[in-house]
């Protein structure tokens, strides 16, 4: 059962929203994983945020912890359709290539970087995706085009009330 006329065909929104393929209760799950990620950052993370927060790498946006098909991208240029993977210990190289695979099957471009290169080398880091932002093609003209999510927003006209 469906709540506040929720529809599970919808398009993603730029990378956000339903659509994916999922279900609702999945991709509500991702992002409750990711509102959580955002809230409890790695120092590494915390560290490349600060560096990218604000459009500061070249004028170039981004977004944190954003959920897109089933996984949750580290940081994610929408522009670009780039996203940056920070590895810690964690992270496996094989399951790394598959999830990288299916971000690319769905038009987005990965780079990684690993814990240690943004700890002790952030100038090298951001010297390096500055560089393959700028040689990576806009998925868009700008201005970058995002709309509210199905219907908010949107004022309703009467033409009998008087103009303002």
């Amino acid at each position: 059962m469906m709540d506040k006329g929720q529809s599970t065909n919808s398009p993603p929104l730029q990378g956000r929203g339903r659509g994916w393929g999922l279900s609702v209760r999945h991709l509500e799950n991702l992002g409750t994983h990711a509102q959580t990620m955002r809230r409890n950052p790695t120092e590494p993370e915390k560290r490349l945020w600060r560096a990218l927060s604000g459009a500061k790498l070249g004028g170039h946006k981004f977004r944190r912890q954003s959920v897109i098909g089933g996984a949750i991208a580290d940081f994610l240029c929408p522009q670009k359709a780039l996203i940056v993977e920070i590895d810690g210990d964690t992270h496996d190289a094989p399951s790394d290539a598959l999830r990288d695979k299916a971000l690319h099957q769905l038009g987005y471009r990965v780079i990684r970087f690993s814990n240690p290169e943004v700890m002790t080398n952030l100038d090298g880091v951001l010297e390096r995706l500055l560089a393959v932002l700028d040689a990576t093609p806009d998925r868009w003209n700008s201005p970058h085009p995002n709309p509210s999510p199905e219907g908010e927003g949107l004022e309703t006209r009467n033409d009998n009330a008087p103009n303002q």
